[in-house]
């Protein structure tokens, strides 16, 4: 039994804002009739991609952080759906899929305290059964013939999407990471600091590229385990580029695609590397939205580009008027990447 809470077409009317004289995205977007089976449906319906979400904050909390992204889920859907569907962008390229059901994950680590190692392993176990059920699902769209589109959720989540994917190649995949830390940290149980370096060891991820780098919350260690893989593993600084403007970012963007993109790769993007996003670890400075949305572009319409992951995002920690703009940027950003795959 697969375990995705799949969206009805009636819960998709619920979330759309129905107006005279428009036609909104929820008007268009496809859903899994319950009648029918999952993988079936996906790979015989005529949309191109297919979004599904993972409402956890178990990643996050793992790795000492403020609780909060299991919230960016809804607040998607309830902006996507509402979108103008138009020439510039159409709701039947996009199927949604429903999210994984991690109530009783989320219910299992509720109680838990990460400062006692005991509950900390058991936080990483868990992780480790929803690693298990986000692979599934990516790999199972992939041979689908679809494109992924993974809203966390914690960036834990990247393993379980690099590994999904790298099971439907039947091989290792590449990754670039928007993104304000490595989320390489040590091999020590699961969390959402250490998606790519489990990925790297167990042989899913080939090459990976970090881009914006906040040099202020890099570890020496990391820079220093990073630097020894430098024919794998690359990274450039935000002060690099935006503060002291050693290196351009058009340039920038460039030498990170020469990088990656002679194998399959994945486009992870973390809303912490944003200024003043909801997100467990909000920062007040770092690259435009505007910017996000180019590297989005530009990364996305290269036929390599495999997936999507947008995660971090938070928005009932924003102030209760504007818990809704999270969900209104996560869907800016969805439509751009379906958009630079339509071009």
């Amino acid at each position: 039994m697969e375990n995705i809470i799949r969206l009805t077409g009636s819960e998709l009317t619920k979330y759309t804002s129905h107006r005279s004289g428009e036609i909104k995205f929820g008007e268009r977007i496809l859903t899994i009739p319950t009648d029918v089976p999952i993988w079936q449906f996906v790979k015989e319906c005529d949309a191109d991609f297919v979004l599904f979400g993972i409402p956890e904050d178990i990643g996050v909390r793992a790795n000492f952080g403020r609780p909060g992204t299991a919230s960016a889920w809804e607040s998607t859907l309830k902006s996507i759906v509402n979108i103008q569907h138009n020439k510039f962008c159409k709701g039947s390229k996009l199927l949604i899929l429903g999210h994984i059901d991690v109530s009783a994950a989320n219910d299992a680590a509720s109680n838990l305290d990460v400062n006692v190692a005991s509950d900390r392993k058991t936080l990483s176990s868990i992780i480790d059964n929803i690693d298990k059920e986000v692979s599934h699902i990516v790999r199972n769209i992939l041979i689908a013939g679809k494109t992924p589109i993974i809203i966390g959720g914690g960036h834990n989540n990247a393993y379980g999407n690099i590994k999904g994917t790298a099971l439907a190649k039947g091989k290792p995949v590449n990754a670039i990471n928007f993104d304000a830390h490595t989320d390489f940290r040590i091999l020590e149980g699961r969390h959402s600091g250490n998606g790519f370096s489990y990925a790297f060891e167990e042989g899913f991820l080939k090459k990976y590229f970090i881009f914006g780098l906040h040099e202020n919350y890099t570890s020496k260690g990391v820079i220093e385990s990073i630097k020894k893989m430098s024919d794998r593993i690359k990274f450039n600084t935000y002060e690099q580029i935006a503060v002291r403007r050693e290196k351009n970012f058009a340039d920038e963007m460039g030498h990170a695609l020469g990088f990656i993109e002679d194998e399959t790769f994945g486009i992870e993007i973390d809303l912490d590397a944003l200024p003043n996003i909801a997100s467990s670890a909000i920062t007040p400075t770092g690259f435009s939205i505007e910017t996000a949305r180019q590297f989005l572009h530009y990364f996305g319409r290269n036929k390599n580009a495999a997936y999507l992951h947008i995660c971090e995002g938070a928005p009932e920690l924003d102030n209760e008027m504007n818990r809704h703009l999270t969900g209104k940027l996560i869907a800016y950003l969805i439509t751009d990447f379906i958009k630079s795959k339509e071009l």
